[in-house]
């Protein structure tokens, strides 16, 4: 196991409500140029949940499980960039009060916190009610290679990944596939990736099969190939950046499956392991 500064590290409350799905248009154009009507981001998205498949289902990024935000946008930022995947996260009011879940994501451009939940759990709660996380992962380093950039992951996560170091100042991780930077779209160019999320583009359909994006599912972990995400979005050869599945397919042109960034080095010192199980439902205890 690797030695990281997680002993230091602050964990801290933050909150949000459950965000109701808004629409400001029926219409949603996709990459054909025909208009769709369609369910997108926001609420309780009960049939569709992390380790599910983010290809094929009949919306535009949809997120699993809840999607939380706060009214306060100043406070809904603090939320959007100290949650941490992994995090713990507990109802605090409504009718599942005490109910616990996990973070999955975080989805730039709507602002949402992303939570899993048991489906018993999800049958009993509403839109407003209060979730609480304990945010706890971001100013993560790992001791002795501190030029990989952590950011966005639980470190008990972290360490249940079973990211190794294959020699030194280089680490190893668990991925299902390797996405070469030209796929990226919605998202590059901003600022940081210590919020949100940038998207895979798929509307190639030969590119969806040639990187495995069609097996692609909510939790997956992914290697994006001359991806610096260190400070902001951008390409960068040997560069690489470790991302996880956040929300669905898209489609709309230059978007995808969101993509939220726990690690990434501007130098080729992070390497790719291909392990088709490298999800977080199976790291997350």
């Amino acid at each position: 196991m690797l030695l990281t500064n997680k002993s230091k590290l602050v964990m801290q409350s933050v909150q949000g409500k459950i965000h109701n799905p808004i629409a400001s248009s029926p219409y949603r154009i996709g990459r054909n140029g025909l208009a769709q009507v369609l369910p997108a981001t926001g609420g309780i998205t009960y049939n569709v949940k992390v380790g599910d498949s983010c290809m094929g289902w009949v919306g535009d990024h949809i997120e699993p499980g809840v999607s939380i935000k706060n009214d306060n946008s100043l406070e809904n930022g603090a939320l959007n960039l100290l949650a941490c995947i992994g995090n713990e996260a507990r109802v605090i009011s409504g009718e599942a009060k005490g109910a616990k879940g996990y973070v999955t994501g975080k989805h730039g451009g709507i602002d949402h916190v992303l939570i899993y939940f048991d489906g018993e759990d999800l049958e009993k709660m509403a839109i407003n009610d209060a979730v609480l996380i304990k945010s706890y992962g971001q100013g993560l380093e790992i001791e002795g290679i501190e030029e990989i950039k952590c950011m966005n992951i639980d470190p008990v996560l972290f360490d249940n990944i079973g990211v190794i170091e294959i020699e030194k100042g280089v680490i190893e991780v668990p991925v299902v596939t390797e996405i070469p930077a030209y796929l990226m779209g919605s998202g590059i160019g901003g600022s940081t990736a210590f919020s949100g999320d940038y998207d895979i583009m798929t509307g190639d359909k030969s590119a969806n099969l040639k990187f495995g994006i069609e097996n692609l599912r909510f939790g997956d972990l992914v290697l994006l190939k001359d991806c610096d995400n260190t400070f902001g979005r951008q390409y960068l050869k040997d560069s690489v950046s470790i991302g996880v599945v956040v929300h669905s397919d898209c489609i709309k042109s230059g978007h995808g499956p969101g993509i939220t960034v726990i690690m990434s080095c501007n130098t080729p010192k992070i390497k790719g392991k291909i392990n088709k199980e490298a999800n977080i439902v199976n790291y997350i205890k």
